[in-house]
């Protein structure tokens, strides 16, 4: 598959992220991009956070496939058994917070508590950093065996957000370019 062929939906996290951050560079330069705007990035409802997302869904033309950075992955996990039959192809899921033991730091995301672990309904790949403040790499990989998710371990990467140097991320590109090959 190729990103002219798929509705791209970005799932950002708390905060939805800067003009610099990856996933909104990518948004701008991928015709076929389209972010999930929320109308509270800073006092997140799950519930909203997922209508807006099957909305989202329901109005796509063409196969679906996710990208979903940080809380934006917690919403995915949420909207997921909600989602309408159709044709969504898969997820590209990035830095996951570890919501359940790291809470404190992420009290605005309490509402997404308890993180749904049943396996995704579709293909997904979860690219996790051995040095992210929100989530260990043990966590990670925990919740990608849960959602049934390939792990690709980034390294000393942290939040891989654009606070940790990650603007453009030309290796992220190349994994979500790898990725929806083999969808």
């Amino acid at each position: 598959m190729k990103a002219r062929e798929a509705d791209l939906l970005v799932l950002p996290g708390l905060g939805g992220g800067t003009d610099n951050h990856w996933y909104r560079r990518w948004a701008s330069r991928i015709a076929t991009a389209t972010v999930v705007e929320q109308d509270e990035w800073w006092k997140p409802e799950p519930e909203a956070w997922t209508a807006r997302i099957v909305e989202h869904v329901e109005r796509a033309g063409r196969p679906v496939v996710f990208i979903a950075h940080s809380l934006g992955t917690m919403a995915l996990a949420h909207a997921a058994p909600h989602l309408p039959e159709g044709d969504i192809r898969g997820a590209f899921i990035v830095a996951p917070p570890d919501l359940e033991t790291r809470l404190s730091m992420v009290s605005d995301a309490r509402a997404f508590v308890p993180v749904p672990r049943d396996p995704l309904p579709f293909p997904s790949l979860l690219i996790a950093s051995k040095t992210d403040p929100y989530a260990s790499l043990e966590a990670a990989a925990d919740l990608a065996n849960a959602w049934g998710s390939l792990l690709v371990e980034a390294g000393d990467a942290g939040h891989i957000n654009a606070d940790s140097g990650h603007g453009p991320w030309p290796e992220g590109l190349m994994t979500f370019t790898a990725f929806l090959g083999r969808l």
